[in-house]
């Protein structure tokens, strides 16, 4: 990508209700400091001006998180309707993406550090002195422990060397109800984009990776119609017991996720 600035915002899709940019890498989503002032917040405001809602504090709604080194599709919501039907399908899990075959699975619940001096960093759950929310889904990993190439913060600081963090927003698919957003942002990591790029092994392309993913999403999609038509109202379903402490949590959770896409 080319170096940041003020007026390169790359937009991946743009209709009434939504624009997806891709992310430039080490740039923030917004901030509130007087010092920061090239943010996607402040492209977005130079770019598109008139978009802007003056009901919002950053102007912008924005449907769900980068982080600060990851660069990648970022899908933005032009008014608090849309915003709304992007958030459900979120919290739904309608937002898909592609899971290897399992080597692992983790099961603790994710959140904010409150260790003083690693408030920027999230936290697993059972860590002394740390309070995490629910989960949100399970991930699946090769590895357990090993912070991504170039990860500054969750290396503690160690991997210096690479000259950003490896992690990339490649494909993002939305099936909101009025429009279906699905994009790609072009793959920083190859070597005729970025010389210092220099892939070892090729486990799997791609484009096919993708493609299963879209045959997949759409084979979900049709079973769940199928299910409610099949379903009957007069079945009554057992419902798990959930204890107070499950629930108190799985609210602040569903809180933490509104904050993110609505004001």
């Amino acid at each position: 990508m080319e170096p940041v600035s003020i007026d390169n915002l790359s937009i991946l899709y743009q209709s009434r209700d939504f624009i997806v940019v891709n992310k430039h890498w080490d740039v923030r989503i917004d901030s509130k400091m007087w010092y920061e002032k090239l943010t996607l917040q402040s492209q977005l405001k130079y770019r598109f001006p008139e978009l802007a809602d003056p009901d919002t504090y950053y102007g912008f709604r924005f449907c769900h998180q980068l982080d600060f080194s990851t660069s990648g599709a970022l899908c933005v919501a032009l008014n608090k309707a849309a915003a709304g039907n992007a958030y459900k399908c979120f919290k739904e899990r309608m937002v898909r993406g592609h899971v290897q075959e399992a080597k692992m699975t983790i099961r603790y619940a994710i959140g904010k550090n409150t260790t003083e001096g690693l408030t920027h960093m999230m936290c697993i759950e059972g860590t002394e002195g740390r309070t995490p929310f629910p989960s949100l889904g399970v991930l699946e990993a090769f590895a357990v422990g090993h912070p991504i190439v170039g990860d500054f913060t969750y290396s503690f600081k160690k991997d210096s060397g690479p000259y950003r963090m490896m992690l990339h927003a490649y494909y993002l698919r939305i099936p909101t109800s009025g429009e279906l957003i699905e994009v790609s942002a072009p793959d920083p990591f190859v070597s005729t984009l970025d010389s210092n790029w220099v892939p070892q092994q090729t486990v799997r392309q791609l484009d096919e990776l993708i493609q299963d993913l879209k045959l997949k999403s759409i084979r979900a999609a049709e079973e769940g119609r199928q299910e409610d038509a099949l379903g009957s109202p007069d079945l009554e379903i057992p419902q798990e017991t959930k204890s107070p402490e499950v629930e108190e949590r799985e609210t602040k959770c569903e809180e933490w996720l509104a904050e993110w896409a609505l004001d």
